[in-house]
């Protein structure tokens, strides 16, 4: 096999195509362009630094990730515009799955109480595992309220299972994503503070 070079004449249109690739390059999105808003949740309470705790498996504190309606099991913020119709934010979404962001709020709140070792992977041994699923975290529109609500599942060793549902709203939210995302963590703070409590 042989290679040709290319002749001093042809030199200057290799080197005019090889600009107009860089030139275009420049243009080129790999992944697709960034949204102009990411969400994520923050929790109020926290360890801190220095703080920890010990104990044994058979004593911790299991929490899952919870499952999700379809309509927040995506990385969008969806709003809800009536009983029937749901929209989603435009150039807005969440770093990661809402539901796997509120498992790691809802832990970090518990952590934060103190006096148990908090678990956040299913494990074979422990003294309370919660589970649940994430029904809302978005937008109501007729109500201009950020919501969030969540159904939840304790279950203590023997087979005993409670559930509950917890829900918090803030009212008065414009429909725009540098409102709601404050509000979304607010309420999200709020459902995570719930449900801490009735673990005990």
């Amino acid at each position: 096999m042989t290679l040709r070079l290319p002749t001093p004449a042809s030199r200057p249109a290799l080197a005019a195509l090889l600009v107009s690739a860089l030139a275009l390059s420049g243009c080129v999105s790999i992944g697709g362009k960034a949204p102009d808003s990411l969400l994520a949740l923050s929790p109020e309470a926290t360890v801190p630094d220095g703080q920890g705790a010990s104990g044994t498996l058979a004593k911790s504190v299991v929490v899952m990730e919870p499952s999700a309606d379809a309509r927040v099991a995506v990385l969008r913020v969806p709003v809800q515009i009536d009983a029937s119709n749901v929209a989603y934010f435009k150039k807005t979404q969440w770093v990661e799955r809402p539901a796997r962001q509120l498992q790691h709020l809802i832990a970090e709140t518990l952590r934060a109480k103190g006096g148990r070792l908090v678990v956040e992977s299913d494990i074979d041994q422990w003294q309370q595992r919660l589970s649940g699923r994430l029904l809302a975290m978005g937008y109501d529109l007729p109500s201009h309220s950020a919501v969030v609500r969540f159904d939840a599942v304790k279950e203590a060793p023997g087979g005993k299972i409670e559930t509950r549902r917890f829900e918090a709203r803030v009212p008065n939210v414009d429909d725009d994503a540098k409102a709601v995302g404050p509000a979304l963590n607010q309420a999200a703070n709020d459902v995570a503070r719930q449900v801490v409590d009735w673990l005990g």
